[in-house]
């Protein structure tokens, strides 16, 4: 039987988040609150209804998904 602990995969190194990454998330953030006030609006005036996530929380959903994306590739 195979002993894996002696070698085992260790976990990739994060960077730390710097002035590059809070550029980049504060751009793609105030581009993704405007779309998402403007479709927020639209929506509560065309169902009369509000989504489940306001277009604060939606914006900032939107950035911590796609910022790492950037810095990942």
């Amino acid at each position: 039987m195979a002993d894996y602990t002696v070698n085992a995969p260790r976990p990739r190194h994060e960077r730390p988040r710097n002035w590059e990454y809070g550029l980049y998330f504060s751009v793609i953030f105030v581009l993704a609150l405007a779309t998402g006030l403007v479709t927020w609006t639209w929506r509560l005036v065309s169902t009369g209804k509000l989504p489940a996530l306001g277009p604060v929380g939606r914006a900032l959903a939107d950035a911590n998904v796609i910022a790492p994306i950037i810095f990942r590739s």
